[in-house]
């Protein structure tokens, strides 16, 4: 298919259901009264830790702070979504109040537009649209998109690099803890440092539990990245040996644009490549599917052109039979629209969620919420049953 036909036919693809419309038909028309970014206070500290994809740097871990966003709607829900950007918030109210919140579509580009292209505040306004839509229309968000599946395995997405026995015992750990899959990241200095890691966590959780490794190398746009930068031949050599060892896929293995190496390997090595959660344009995973670049699509709402952008990449790879896992979505309100997404794809097999304990446990991020989705006895996160995306604030967090 040409990509001026695919990109005119993936909007209709993920038009809305039936369900949606006759809401809107049995319903009177709802306007957005205002637009909010709310805070939340900090009530506790856990710690830090050098994320694995910015050496050098820190990345905390807290139980609760930070922000959410609000739209309201004058029949009294009111929608949620992640941190927006404070000085993008004037503008979208201005933009929004008066709109009729089930006109996701037609709100999209004006929202990119008054964001300033700001991605993160493109996601957090349609997490909050979906979730408003969703009350208003009394059902759940991923039952409106058409729903495939009610639960979704979850992986546990670990945050540092650290040492192979550290490694293992963390894989055991979660395995013991019912998680079904977990992903290293992989990039130390030597490759041998690197297959000695992934030996060792296999051993220590044996063949029936999948792992992923992540080696972090798409980081920049430019190329250059602080930290271990791979070449070609490590990449084809590391992916060879995590194809003996059983692993489920390498990711990123390669600098972000460097397409024509990426599908090199892809075509050398039997283990799927997957990648993309840097990527902030549909159009460039179009480009991707086109040269063969990835196996696995990995979208993420806060980066990916929000919802809309993200679940056109979720068409495009069914439409050209490959798998998409959208990146962990950021520990909230993310990752729980990565949930309701995943639940309409059949493609989708994993949730990637961030949880690297006891600094980094997801249920840091969850804390926010009153009614959090849980991993179940079977390794699997469910849809919240709840109108919209089904979870509501924990007020005790509000300053």
């Amino acid at each position: 298919m040409l990509r001026r036909t695919l990109l005119t036919a993936l909007p209709a693809a993920i038009a809305l259901s039936p369900l949606v419309a006759k809401a809107q038909a049995a319903a009177p028309r709802s306007k957005i009264t205002d637009v909010r970014l709310v805070p939340l206070k900090v009530q506790r500290e856990l710690g830090g830790m050098e994320p694995a994809w910015a050496p050098g740097s820190r990345m905390n871990f807290r139980i609760g702070g930070g922000s959410y966003l609000e739209i309201v709607s004058d029949q009294g829900a009111i929608g949620y979504g992640s941190a927006a950007d404070a000085a993008s918030v004037p503008r979208l109210k201005e933009l929004l109040v008066g709109k009729d919140p089930f006109d996701v579509e037609r709100l999209y580009g004006p929202i990119r537009l008054a964001s300033g292209a700001n991605s993160r505040t493109v996601g957090a306004v349609e997490i909050a649209l979906w979730d408003l839509v969703g009350k208003l229309s009394n059902q759940p968000v991923y039952k409106l998109w058409g729903a495939e599946k009610d639960k979704v395995p979850a992986y546990a997405s670990l945050i540092q690099l650290s040492t192979a026995e550290e490694r293992a015992r963390q894989a055991a750990k979660l395995k013991a803890d019912g998680w079904k899959g977990m992903k290293l990241r992989l990039h130390n200095e030597t490759l041998k440092e690197d297959i000695a890691l992934a030996t060792a966590v296999r051993k220590a959780v044996g063949d029936d539990f999948t792992l992923m490794v992540d080696c972090n190398q798409a980081q920049q746009a430019t190329g250059w990245q602080p930290g271990v930068h791979w070449e070609f031949q490590r990449a084809v050599d590391t992916a060879r040996a995590l194809q003996e060892l059983g692993y489920y896929w390498i990711e990123e293995p390669l600098t972000r644009y460097d397409w024509k190496n990426l599908a090199d390997l892809n075509r050398l090595v039997e283990i799927p490549v997957a990648g993309g959660e840097n990527n902030p344009l549909v159009n460039e995973f179009v480009g991707m599917v086109e040269a063969g670049v990835y196996d696995i699509l990995q979208p993420e709402v806060l980066v990916t052109d929000g919802v809309t952008g993200t679940r056109r990449v979720g068409e495009l790879a069914r439409m050209h039979n490959k798998r998409c896992v959208p990146h962990h979505g950021g520990m909230t309100f993310g990752t729980i629209a990565h949930l309701h997404m995943t639940c309409t794809w059949s493609h989708s097999p994993w949730l990637e969620v961030l949880h690297d304990p006891p600094i980094g446990p997801y249920t840091a991020g969850f804390a926010i919420f009153e009614n959090p989705p849980l991993l179940d006895k079977d390794g699997c996160f469910n849809a919240p049953q709840g109108p919209g995306f089904g979870v509501s604030i924990n007020r005790s967090m509000l300053a």
